[in-house]
């Protein structure tokens, strides 16, 4: 199985040379690909990456995110994305090309208040970003504990293929949905929500330190809330 090399950087280190795949926060310099940002720079068969220690969320095509309903227009729905930029979910992707803003009441489907999950669709930067819900998992979520986390954190709480979330999930009985944009949405018995929100906590204020998973097993211990 190929190896994914790992190191910290600052900005002007050369990550990796050659011809690789390249993410955000990093530059293309001739054949060198240079850091932009501190952070944790990967090489690996996906390509050079770089997970900065800090920053806002800067919105992305096709990011999932958590937001919550902050206004309501002819036209859709404003949402606060945890950016600078809000995001815009058109009423359009919602009722169908038949949406009229005559005859439909955007409040029957989403409220000012509503914390939705949703997709990036578009964004160039010269409008806000366009929201959609279509696919599965979208949509309003029930009431939960919400919890803002630095978004070049969120990788560190998801795991590889999901491995740090659904841990958490197993461990206590709680439903973990995570937004790329650092928004976090707990649900859950009480004991468990009070557990995870622990959890999450304390990925965010951690180090990106080795060994995080053991971290997490002491903390939540062997057996599950649910079936406690």
């Amino acid at each position: 199985m190929p190896m994914v090399q790992r190191k910290q950087v600052i900005p002007g280190d050369v990550i990796a040379t050659g011809n690789h795949r390249y993410g955000s926060y990093i530059e293309k310099r001739g054949d060198e690909y240079v850091a932009l940002r501190i952070g944790l720079a990967e090489v690996g068969p996906d390509g050079v990456k770089l997970n900065p220690l800090t920053g806002p969320y800067l919105p992305r095509a096709e990011d999932q995110v958590i937001g919550k309903v902050v206004d309501i227009n002819g036209f859709g729905w404003v949402v606060d994305i945890n950016s600078c930029f809000d995001g815009f979910l058109p009423a359009s992707f919602v009722f169908g090309r038949e949406f009229s803003p005559a005859t439909h009441d955007l409040s029957s489907k989403f409220k000012v208040g509503d914390v939705i999950g949703a997709r990036i669709e578009s964004f160039d930067r010269s409008r806000d970003p366009q929201l959609s819900i279509r696919g599965e998992g979208y949509g309003k979520f029930p009431e939960g504990e919400i919890i803002k986390m630095s978004p070049t954190k969120v990788p560190r709480l998801i795991g590889r293929r999901g491995a740090m979330v659904n841990f958490i999930s197993e461990r206590t009985g709680c439903d973990v949905k995570v937004g790329q944009n650092g928004v976090v949405v707990i649900v859950g018995p009480p004991e468990g929500m009070a557990k995870a929100t622990a959890v999450v906590k304390m990925i965010d204020q951690g180090t990106h330190g080795a060994d995080l998973m053991g971290k997490v097993e002491e903390y939540l211990g062997g057996s599950s809330v649910a079936g406690a």
